[in-house]
């Protein structure tokens, strides 16, 4: 009998490396975390991959879907290549000068796009493009070698090209990205990565791609010589919730930027749909961060993001981020005011309950010092927490802060249930931003709830901003993992066309030949999967006068579409009113085969479930004996009534007086949330 697959997803977080493995000939699941290696990232995924190939038999073929921060941290950190740019003439001060869009209104300096750009190394070349994709001004190709001769002497390493109007005429700049690559220079050029109008998004864009790609092909490389040969193959997670192969990675490392929050998406979705929620807001709570996104029956992808204030025009799922996780550092501020976060302490030092040398409380120091987490649990017991040294350093911090103390409390769960209030007043913030503050009824949507904190505030949150329901997945703490071995293939594809009118639907389906030709093409050549590709074609459309443009499915009614998408998101539309197609879009989608289905189901079991012990917990300001329920010991069907510990191996959920959890079939818990406004 031929070895099925075995999948493993990794996912690297500011704290912990997630993996989830699913073996696909034993239908058999299984997850674990290790400290993350925040210098050399690969070193904890090459502990991670060989602890699972030691359990294995060595003619299973194994394949590694991974979703890498190395491009993330190379833009944030500013440690990319060192990179230059080169444009139409007279177009050299695009990306300076973006849209002049000032976000400190009073500020004296404004802000600089420029840091990508060693020395301002911006190269203009004689050629032009009409606006008609006819050609203006015939290319000088002995400029070129010039160009070539100054980026050596700079030790320039890659280059971004980005001409006027090269998605409709790209002949130009494959010119030049053919005597550049002869050359030896890493090229990005726009027209193959981003073939669409928007000069600034467009140049900026071709630029962070240039910037990251060669770190990214660096590391690449160099885990893909250093892994065990058993692994067949790496795939990389994408920012559009899909994946990619590492060839295309290497090339296009912009495509990754968010590919760690998008794999908690997809994961999130998944479970979701299998207990019966379509409309969810995920909140993936890790020891860095807490990243958002609202979902209706699908993700909600975007082209308009940014890192840094530099915009990423590749389509990605629609994910608001905050510096606010487990992780996070309370401290006091120059005005004495009591913050908590951005900065994290990471998994180097870590908290201060880690034991690792950390001397800042954090949100996870708090939660340990409130009764909520048990410090001979953690990790499975693997890691007993310091809840001696842990204690000092908050009450420290709250006699800086001249906290007093509450009722019974003493200083040290005083000043961590601030630091909890502190970053749960964060998260909710965020939350009405993606829901409310966009004209959603939150209260329709089902809260789920990951990541390795995300227990410990899911029902808080829920309570006080009138969710009724929060999911808390069986396999929280590795979702994003999870949601990474789930993954399908996607490659997206786009071309301009700015076309104004409505045009008969078989004659954009001519348009969208070339369009799908080449997404069939890559995708089958890159992942040999035909028979599970589907093309899903959409439109870019607006009036004729605006700016911005709505996406809508290609269909024959794909005005009145239009229309109604525009009605839903703005409050009005004008049916009588000229449309524009800007782009048209092809997502190319190879399907595997979900393993959602076939993990965590069990038989079961009617009625409440006991405790196996109490623990002295701070709840609505007091102190109250709360059972603890083992988590991996739920069968489906099993209620708890709050409070409660559900305590698990690798994450913990607390329950408030008045809320009900029930076990679902899939093993999740459902809590059904009162409103009661608790601590």
């Amino acid at each position: 009998m031929t070895n099925k697959v075995v999948r493993i997803g990794i996912d690297i977080g500011g704290t912990f490396t997630d993996f989830a493995v699913f073996d696909e000939n034993t239908k058999q699941f299984s997850a674990f975390k290790i400290l993350s290696t925040p210098s050399s990232p690969e070193k904890s995924v090459l502990e991670g991959v060989n602890r699972i190939l030691d359990t294995l038999d060595e003619k299973q073929i194994v394949v590694v879907t991974h979703g890498s921060t190395v491009a993330t941290n190379a833009l944030l950190e500013l440690q990319g290549s060192k990179s230059a740019l080169i444009t139409t003439i007279g177009f050299k001060d695009i990306y300076r000068i973006g849209r002049q869009a000032r976000k400190h209104i009073y500020g004296f300096k404004p802000s600089d796009s420029t840091d990508l750009l060693s020395n301002n190394c911006v190269f203009e070349i004689t050629e032009r493009i009409s606006s008609d994709g006819e050609i203006l001004q015939p290319i000088v190709l002995d400029e070129v070698q010039q160009i070539v001769d100054q980026l050596l002497m700079n030790k320039v390493q890659s280059v971004a090209i980005s001409l006027l109007f090269s998605f409709l005429y790209p002949e130009h700049e494959k010119l030049i990205a053919g005597i550049l690559r002869q050359a030896g220079f890493f090229v990005s050029a726009s027209s193959e990565l981003i073939p669409e109008f928007r000069e600034f998004e467009r140049t900026a864009t071709t630029l962070v791609n240039t910037y990251v790609s060669p770190v990214m092909d660096k590391y690449l490389g160099k885990l893909f010589n250093d892994l065990p040969d058993q692994i067949e193959s790496i795939r990389l997670m994408q920012s559009n919730g899909g994946v990619m192969s590492m060839t295309e990675a290497r090339q296009k490392g912009v495509h990754s930027i968010f590919s760690g929050p998008a794999g908690g998406v997809i994961g999130g979705l998944n479970v979701a749909k299998l207990s019966g929620f379509d409309n969810i807001i995920t909140f993936d709570m890790g020891g860095t961060s807490t990243d958002i996104s609202l979902l209706q029956g699908d993700v909600q992808l975007t082209t308009r993001s940014e890192v840094s204030g530099i915009p990423i025009s590749i389509p990605t799922i629609d994910i608001h981020t905050i510096g606010a996780g487990g992780g996070s550092i309370a401290y006091l501020d120059s005005g004495k005011a009591f913050k908590v976060g951005p900065v994290s302490a990471g998994s180097n030092p870590g908290p201060v309950c880690y034991g690792l040398g950390g001397k800042l409380p954090t949100v996870t120091d708090a939660n340990l010092v409130l009764g909520r987490m048990l410090p001979d649990s953690f990790l499975g017991g693997e890691m007993p927490l310091d809840v001696v040294g842990t204690e000092l350093s908050i009450n420290n911090l709250g006699v800086q802060a001249r906290i007093s103390s509450f009722e019974k409390l003493s200083l040290s769960q005083t000043t961590a249930l601030g630091i909890v209030q502190v970053v749960n007043a964060h998260m909710e913030r965020a939350l009405r931003l993606i829901s409310t503050q966009r004209g959603y009824d939150i209260s329709d949507f089902t809260l789920v709830c990951y990541g390795g904190a995300a227990g410990l505030h899911a029902t808080k949150l829920a309570s006080t901003l009138g969710i009724k329901r929060v999911l808390l997945p069986r396999s929280a703490s590795i979702m994003s993992a999870l949601g990474m071995v789930d993954a399908d293939f996607i490659q997206d594809y786009v071309q301009t066309v700015m076309i104004k009118g409505e045009i008969k639907f078989d004659d954009l389906e001519i348009w969208f030949n070339e369009l799908s030709h080449q997404a069939e093409k890559q995708i089958v050549a890159e992942f040999g999967m035909p028979e599970n590709t589907c093309l899903i074609k959409t439109l870019d459309l607006r009036y004729v006068g605006q700016s911005y443009e709505l996406n809508v499915p290609f269909t024959r009614n794909y005005r009145k579409s239009f229309d109604e998408i525009h009605f839903r998101s703005y409050g009005h539309s004008h049916s009588d009113d000229m449309i524009e197609i800007v782009n048209i879009r092809i997502k190319a989608v190879g399907l595997v085969n979900s393993i959602s289905t076939k993990i965590w189901e069990a038989s079961p079991e009617e009625g409440s479930v006991l405790n196996t012990d109490v623990k002295t917990v701070v709840l609505d300001g007091h102190l109250l004996e709360v059972p603890i329920y083992r988590g991996e010991d739920l069968k489906p069907g099993n209620v708890i009534d709050g409070p409660g510990l559900i305590v698990y191996s690798d994450n913990t959920i607390l329950i408030f007086q008045g809320d009900v959890a029930i076990v679902d079939r899939w093993c999740n818990i459902i809590v059904e949330v009162t409103g009661y406004d608790n601590n």
